[in-house]
Parts: C-alpha cells; sequence; structure tokens
C-alpha cells in the first residue's frame, strides 16, 4: 500500500500561506498558515492532522486486538492530544495523550487494557511518532 499527499508553500514563514491535497481528495488545497501552527488561529495545520491519523490508527489497532482476544467492540471513541513544543533544536512532537472510551460487551477490564496497550504499541502511526505516549484507556458499562 503505498498513499500519497502534497503540500505548495508560497511566502516567507510567518506571513506566507501553505495548502495541502491528499491523493484520495479528501483534503484538497486545504489551507494552513503560521498562525493556524503557532498560534491557535483557526484552521488546520500538519499536526492537528497527525493527532486525527493517531486516533483513527489506534482505534482500528484496538478493533483488531479486542478481535484477536475473541471480543467485538460497539464502539471506540478516542481523542489524541498532540503536545508540540520548541527545543533548542527546533519544534518537535514531544507527546501525544489517547484518551479512550470503548464499549465492548463482555469484556473484563484486564484484557481491555491488555488490548488497548498492544493497540498503542504496535499502531503504525504510534510507530512512526518520536514522541511519548501515553493512555487513559477506559472500559464503558
Amino acid at each position: 500500500m503505498e498513499r500519497e499527499a502534497s503540500a505548495v508553500w508560497k511566502g516567507g514563514l510567518k506571513e506566507g500561506q501553505g495548502e495541502f491535497s491528499v491523493a484520495s481528495g479528501v483534503f484538497s488545497h486545504t489551507p494552513y498558515s503560521f498562525r493556524t501552527r503557532f498560534e491557535n488561529a483557526p484552521g488546520t495545520n500538519p499536526e492537528e492532522l497527525i493527532a486525527a491519523a493517531h486516533a483513527a490508527c489506534f482505534s482500528m489497532a484496538l478493533s483488531a486486538q479486542l478481535g484477536a482476544a475473541n471480543m467485538t467492540p460497539e464502539s471506540i471513541n478516542t481523542r489524541a492530544g498532540l503536545k508540540m513544543e520548541k527545543q533548542d533544536s527546533g519544534w518537535a512532537i514531544t507527546a501525544v495523550h489517547l484518551t479512550v472510551r470503548a464499549r465492548v460487551p463482555k469484556a473484563d477490564d484486564a484484557a481491555f487494557q491488555k488490548a488497548a496497550e498492544s493497540a498503542k504499541a504496535g499502531c503504525p502511526v504510534s510507530k512512526v511518532l518520536n514522541a511519548k505516549i501515553t493512555m487513559d484507556a477506559q472500559l464503558e458499562r
């Protein structure tokens, strides 16, 4: 499997504007800027997309781990809170905290936690991030 995305940036860092697109067309010419990345202006940025990718990837990985343990989730809701900090070497994604709430009929908490930890470690997006990944996973009844 291969996927493709592209970005264009015009102008200087602070006053410039960029846009990104993905081959599927889900995002096409989506704008971003210094302000949307570093000043909390409305709009998206690359880090928000990484957080979305991590939440989605983890949710699927958890579903797979639960399935391997003969459990089928009704729902898995994951929020990925990404932290980016300025360091001596420049900006870096330093941490991601996954907040997970799942409904899994007949699951016991120990089996659920084991599946969640395996999903956190095994999800491809977790593997690519050079950041501390923490998690709060709760089984809902």
